[in-house]
């Protein structure tokens, strides 16, 4: 069970985050979130599909890691195989919060550092250490609040561009038939892609006001990045060599 606390630099001082990757530390999912900005980077490694939530109804888009539940094709030994980790899931152990702050009477909410101290990645005695002997932040530290400050209006700036998506009706489900090379078949459901014959039928407003919002490039990477499904498959069939 998660324990999310707020971080601060005096009860957890000691504290260090081990960044190798693996299974242990909570990486092998098939899938993680992702978002529009995150895009131009993780198209050239993933394919970007588009999920939705079953407890919220909201979609969001994913970068896809294997064909199963708990599938990270890209996970080999302690080692992620790919030079890019998804922002989501590098950040872990890590969290945005919110507190309440009164400034000359005022109540601001102020975005703050929550970290989860049950998860595997938190030690006392190896990782990045978060804050400097004498005080201060470490440059780690420092790192991850700069990913989380990306990832937190990544999001928001995602469900703009999934709320354009479904107003123009541009996501369809897909079923994708898998055949791997010692024989066994597979089907990948329960997603979602950019409906091509929707987008080629839009009208050249709404293609100009996705331009300007930077999303025309953003459907146009994803719909690129499916691509990639053949090297997840060639990373597959390697487990049956």
């Amino acid at each position: 069970m998660s324990k999310n606390v707020l971080l601060n630099s005096v009860e957890h001082r000691d504290l260090k985050v081990i960044t190798a990757r693996g299974a242990q530390y909570g990486d092998a999912v098939w899938f993680a979130v992702t978002f529009p900005k995150e895009f131009r980077t993780a198209q050239a490694h993933y394919p970007i599909f588009f999920h939705k939530d079953n407890n919220s109804n909201q979609f969001f888009a994913v970068t896809l890691f294997g064909f199963q539940d708990q599938e990270n094709l890209f996970l080999q030994q302690d080692n992620w195989r790919g030079c890019y980790i998804p922002l989501m899931l590098r950040r872990q152990p890590f969290l945005i919060g919110q507190q309440l702050v009164r400034e000359d009477g005022i109540e601001t909410t102020q975005r703050v550092i929550h970290i989860d101290l049950n998860n595997p990645r938190v030690s006392q005695t190896e990782g990045e250490a978060l804050f400097l002997p004498f005080g201060g932040n470490s440059p780690y530290l420092d790192e991850v609040a700069s990913m989380l400050e990306t990832i937190h209006h990544g999001m928001l700036d995602s469900k703009a561009f999934i709320d354009l998506l479904l107003a123009h009706q541009l996501l369809e489900s897909f079923t994708l038939d898998l055949t791997f090379s010692n024989g066994q078949k597979q089907q990948l459901a329960g997603f979602y892609t950019i409906h091509e014959e929707n987008l080629a039928a839009l009208s050249a407003e709404v293609l100009a006001q996705l331009h300007q919002q930077g999303y025309l490039q953003a459907i146009y990477m994803a719909i690129a990045s499916q691509a990639n499904i053949r090297h997840l498959l060639q990373l597959k069939n390697k487990q049956f060599e």
